[in-house]
């Protein structure tokens, strides 16, 4: 019936043809987008329509029934070094010209023999037999392997560097296929850099600044993130758009994922194929929907029964895929979803923030199709050494002290150059815009969670896992980023599992189906936190408010501020966290348990209370009261003139020297609120600089519906 059904539809449709089969070499923008052609009698169960870049008569001879739960095989085939940093020590104090700090620079520095040598090495110890077996009796049931264009078509310094890449990839296959796994072919990296990230195969756009490094020593600099860019779309240009479009690099690309469907269409393990990983998000949208689209077209006529997973471009949003490729079949959206950029936070923050993934992922399949997440992990921070690159950092960042720990032996062995880093020297060059290294043998990597002096770090891992897992299978699936890392547990799938944070078997369906159960009822309070600036509660406020009652805002101070902030950040956060909103407003807020926040007046209902927060206290024991002794009239008289003095001079202080006026009362921290730590004493963050919000035109003397009706009749 379904092959009658796309027969009657081709008669009365027309078909229609690959815009890269008519052009051949020349790639498919060469001709005019949106041209509808012919289609081949390959295309057995759907019609591609290439106008509208949608098909019909899908036949669903592939429904994508069993989701994905799997981890990623990074840093292997397409090096990271902060996944693997015993390959990158030997670069440390190098100059220039010595200075490797990707795939490509690895390959440009060593040589094709030298580099051939380490990498075969690498691919040895770094993924075998053994590691295959621990996966596969952890419950996973898919592999998602990264992979560079340069193994299928050599280029610049990957010729000879890289030989015998094809021949692991092979082996991979055939030890997914002995224990019953699928694998997810993941063109990770693509010529000229398709992000800019060393994850791409190659940091584009960095310059060496050594010149200008002369005092107090000579040292060697570069930059990077501040001039960024991603040169395998075209060229970008300083006003953050492209100039041109690259329709060789394109066609390159194009043919890649040809060479790649046709040395592995008939292999059982292949899952399927993801076109290119993370394309940056100022990548334009329409030449990524046609490249996907003629990508499509090419993996449907070798490989009809392959999945086509295609990344977002950082772009999870509806207004961006909603209809595209409408109709087609074995079609998925890769998101990545990390928790490492967030801002400092305590535990029911990150725990909710996870939880809310699932509306997300629920509206996109719903307005596009099967969502895969993709990538993410288990980090709450950006310590990770060299997350940021290689001797480097993303300004800004890590938000947090981070802890250190002896820098491993080198999992290649003791034949590794430069590994591990020298004991005795401080962090060496060269050195970019951010700091990241090993110093005296140290690494820096992500920090614990403590309760008072007590590590809580596996508590917090355990649950954050749990609910990750149950908020990613609302959609078709994940991949755990990465399988394994030299340092980071957090970013580890087997270390994380031998600390016992994940489930002996992603199929324990009891630990993970509950995990969320708190979170989705909202069992959590949105509250101003305390001991910070009173602009930032202010500007928090402003935007919670769409900038509406600015006047009556900016003239709450102390008590007043605070308790009108829990309640509109309450309410907007229980309005709008179902649709993604965040207790953050620009770090003024952050998320309490119900059950350690006393409500007052005897209210101890589990539900929102109908003033939230109206006199917060962290509950705690009460300390008997002190014995009252009389005092004079002049005594207490004194006493305000004083206070009344030092107000005004702390006042005047802080407005002179920080302009930024009151700061907020302080609020105790229970010791049920686990917070990030440097070391055993414990470390708990608070935000202390003004944020900017996006605000919309303010609008005194309008009643506001996100503010209590007690405070509108006061505006």
């Amino acid at each position: 019936a379904a092959a009658a059904l796309v027969a009657v539809a081709r008669a009365s449709e027309g078909h229609s043809r690959s815009l890269l089969e008519e052009q051949g070499d020349a790639g498919p923008a060469a001709a005019a987008p949106g041209v509808a052609h012919d289609a081949p009698p390959e295309y057995q169960d759907f019609i591609p329509d290439t106008l509208s870049m949608t098909c019909t008569a899908d036949a669903h001879t592939n429904p994508f029934n069993t989701q994905v739960r799997g981890v990623s095989i990074g840093g292997w085939l397409v090096l990271e070094p902060w996944i693997t940093p015993s390959l990158f020590y030997q670069f440390l104090g190098a100059d220039e010209e010595h200075t490797a700090m990707d795939m490509y620079s690895f390959c440009q520095v060593l040589g094709p023999e030298e580099g051939n040598k380490q990498l075969r090495r690498h691919w040895d110890t770094w993924v075998t037999e053994a590691i295959i077996d621990e996966l596969a009796a952890a419950g996973i049931n898919s592999l998602r392997l990264p992979v560079g264009d340069w193994m299928y078509e050599p280029y610049g310094p990957y010729v000879g560097c890289t030989d015998g890449a094809l021949d692991k990839v092979d082996w991979l296959l055939d030890q997914a296929a002995k224990h019953k796994l699928s694998v997810l072919l993941d063109l990770h990296g693509v010529i000229g850099s398709q992000n800019g990230f060393d994850n791409s195969g190659q940091s584009s756009s960095l310059v060496w600044t050594s010149i200008l490094s002369t005092k107090p020593i000579q040292a060697v600099t570069f930059v990077h993130w501040p001039i960024r860019s991603a040169g395998w779309i075209g060229t970008f240009d300083s006003t953050g758009f492209y100039s041109s479009i690259n329709r060789e690099h394109i066609a390159m690309t194009l043919r890649v994922i040809t060479a790649i469907v046709d040395r592995y269409h008939t292999h059982p393990s292949v899952l399927g194929l993801e076109p290119v990983n993370e394309p940056w998000e100022l990548t334009p949208l329409d030449i990524l929907k046609n490249f996907y689209w003629e990508g499509y077209l090419i993996v449907k006529r070798r490989a009809p029964a392959w999945k086509y997973i295609m990344h977002d471009s950082f772009r999870f949003t509806p207004e961006s895929w909603g209809g595209f490729m409408a109709g087609c079949p074995d079609i998925a959206m890769d998101t990545h979803i990390y928790q490492a950029w967030n801002n400092p936070a305590n535990k029911e923050a990150f725990f909710t923030n996870a939880c809310e993934q699932k509306a997300r992922i629920i509206e996109m399949e719903r307005v596009f199709g099967p969502v895969v997440v993709g990538e993410f992990s288990l980090a709450t921070d950006n310590c990770a050494m060299w997350l940021n690159g290689f001797n480097d950092n993303l300004p800004g960042y890590p938000k947090l002290p981070c802890k250190f720990v002896q820098c491993p032996k080198p999992y290649m062995g003791s034949d590794q150059p430069g590994a591990p880093p020298d004991p005795t020297k401080p962090i060496q060059q060269p050195y970019g815009t951010g700091t990241s290294g090993p110093s005296f043998g140290l690494c820096p990597v992500d920090i614990d969670w403590v309760d008072g002096d007590e590590d809580v770090t596996d508590d917090v891992m355990t649950a954050l896992a749990a609910k990750k897992f149950h908020a990613f299978e609302t959609g078709h699936g994940y991949y755990f980023w990465n399988f394994r890392s030299e340092l980071e547990p957090q970013w580890s799938f087997l270390k994380a599992r031998k600390r016992g944070w994940i489930p002996e078997s992603l199929q324990d369906v009891e630990t993970i189906s509950s995990a969320c159960e708190k979170e989705d009822k909202g069992l959590y309070y949105c509250l101003a936190r305390r001991g910070i600036f009173e602009i930032t509660l202010k500007n928090g406020m402003l935007y919670a408010t769409h900038g509406e009652n600015a006047t009556w805002i900016q003239g709450l101070h102390g008590d007043t501020l605070v308790q009108a902030a829990d309640r509109i950040f309450n309410n907007y956060w229980q309005t709008n966290r179902d649709l993604g909103g965040t207790c953050d407003f620009g770090g003024a807020a952050e998320l309490h348990p119900m059950h350690n926040v006393s409500q007052g007046g005897g209210n101890e209902s589990t539900t929102q209370p109908k003033s939230p927060a109206a006199s917060v206290s962290v509950v705690s024991e009460s300390a008997p009261e002190s014995p009252r002794t009389p005092l004079s009239v002049t005594t207490i008289l004194f006493c305000i003139l004083l206070a009344a003095l030092v107000a005004a001079g702390a006042r005047r202080f802080l407005q002179r020297n920080k302009g930024l006026g009151h700061s907020t009362p302080s609020l105790e921290l229970s010791s049920a609120w686990p917070q990030p730590r440097m070391r055993a004493s414990g470390y708990s963050p608070v935000a202390t600089t003004s944020v900017e919000l996006p605000q919309t035109a303010r609008r005194s003397g309008a009643p506001n519906k996100l503010m209590p009706a007690s405070y509108q009749t006061q505006v």
